[in-house]
């Protein structure tokens, strides 16, 4: 357990990769924010491709972009960080010029434009969460990864403030945030490269003669992944479960989910980091993960009774059950790449972090498809589905308990010299020879 006492902003810069490196972070994190909400928008009214054929081209980008996750693993395993943050930056540079000189109909070429992006998206947690656990260790490092979150929600959510600002000047305006989104994504990537951080190939090799086995593999964390697939919906809660529920069943104001996602950025960027930091000095990271699985079925129970109170309450309570279920994507985030970083042994952390994005990815591309498919089923089948789901997760990833053995009595050794009941003489001989 750490021993801080209070979060100081300079050691948590220096851990998380410097200050060159958070500029690097907020920028790119600008970026996205500018982009990736309206990314749907930009293919209908300025490519004026279908609604379908643009969700299927985004979906279709972000599924085969999982594919690139193996060798990128294989890149940090090899000692490689912030080559790998600058390159996944620099993918999205791509990604961007493409997207821009799509002509308008063209969907093979959005498509194309959508794979580079997605690819970019994510082969950057895995390539910032093995540089971040290359700079720093122990509870500082969960900190650090927890300052990263913290600092890319609050670039998200100022990116796509201006994004809808900008939205009043029509497909020019779009256009134009596509241009603004690939310089700040060229920035970003130079400035992620400037910082150098590699990992040191002695160490690794030092590490593999003590663990055996030059290529061994990484560790399966099996039951980790798994639970992580179901964690990952909490993410797409705010954004896809409750825009749904509040504007189709209890037919509140758009509003509500204007104020559900407002409240979610705000919370997630002002108490990432402070709640991190208060439970790793109290629990370990797995019993940490356990409980935001706790925490979030009981959101989802929550949102259960919620949607029970009709269109007039409704909405309200709805976006007061969220604060929980922030809360608890809040624990969940602090907790489960940093266990990964723990677990896996450093010649395998670039493997072993790609296994994690690869089941994030996938949570995060399925849970859509799955909510909307629940939701007209009714509220009990979708909450009651998803805090069922989360509570078995939540006991996959509990710390497994210490079975108690019975403890042998002491023996009675018997005085030098005394002689044995079975044995007359023996006990006086073997104290003479003593």
């Amino acid at each position: 357990m750490a021993t801080t006492t209070k979060i100081q902003p300079r050691a948590l810069v220096r851990a998380s990769g410097g200050p060159r490196y958070a500029v690097a972070l907020a920028v790119d994190a600008l970026g996205t924010g500018l982009l990736r909400p309206f990314l749907l928008l930009y293919g209908v009214t300025v490519l004026r491709l279908s609604a379908s054929a643009t969700g299927l081209a985004m979906t279709a980008g972000i599924v085969v972009g999982l594919g690139c996750m193996p060798a990128v693993g294989r890149w940090l395993d090899r000692g490689a960080r912030s080559t790998v943050v600058a390159a996944s930056m620099l993918v999205r540079v791509l990604g961007v010029a493409l997207l821009v000189a799509t002509p308008a109909g063209h969907v093979w070429l959005f498509a194309t434009a959508a794979l580079f992006l997605g690819i970019g998206n994510q082969a950057w947690p895995a390539a910032h969460a093995a540089l971040v656990a290359t700079v720093a260790h122990g509870r500082e490092r969960d900190a650090a990864l927890a300052a990263g979150r913290a600092l890319r929600n609050a670039g998200l959510g100022v990116g796509a403030l201006l994004a809808t600002v900008c939205l009043a000047g029509g497909t020019a305006a779009l256009q134009a945030l596509a241009v603004v989104t690939g310089l700040a994504y060229l920035g970003a990537a130079a400035l992620a490269w400037s910082v150098r951080v590699q990992a040191r190939p002695a160490a690794a090799a030092e590490v593999v003669g003590a663990t055996g086995g030059v290529d061994s593999p990484a560790p399966r964390m099996r039951a980790l992944l798994a639970a992580n697939v179901v964690y990952v919906f909490c993410l797409n809660v705010p954004e896809v479960a409750l825009p749904l529920i509040l504007v189709t069943q209890l037919h509140a104001s758009p509003v509500w989910s204007g104020v559900v996602f407002v409240t979610n950025t705000v919370l997630v960027v002002s108490l990432q980091v402070p709640v991190t930091v208060l439970l790793s000095r109290r629990f370990s990271r797995r019993t940490v993960l356990a409980l935001a699985g706790v925490v979030l079925a009981a959101s989802y129970l929550g949102f259960l009774g919620a949607t029970s109170l009709g269109h007039g309450w409704g909405g309200p309570a709805v976006a007061a059950v969220s604060v929980v279920c922030t809360l608890g994507e809040i624990v969940y985030a602090g907790s489960a790449t940093a266990l990964v970083t723990a677990l896996a042994p450093a010649h395998v952390l670039g493997r072993a972090l790609a296994r994690f994005q690869l089941s994030t990815g996938f949570g995060l591309a399925v849970s859509p498809a799955v909510i909307t498919a629940l939701a007209p089923h009714g509220p009990p089948a979708l909450w009651g589905s998803l805090a069922a789901a989360t509570l078995v997760s939540a006991g996959a990833v509990s710390p497994p308990r210490r079975v108690r053995t019975p403890s042998r009595p002491p023996t009675r050794r018997r005085p030098r010299g005394r002689r044995s009941p079975c044995c007359p003489g023996r006990g006086r001989r073997r104290g003479l020879r003593r």
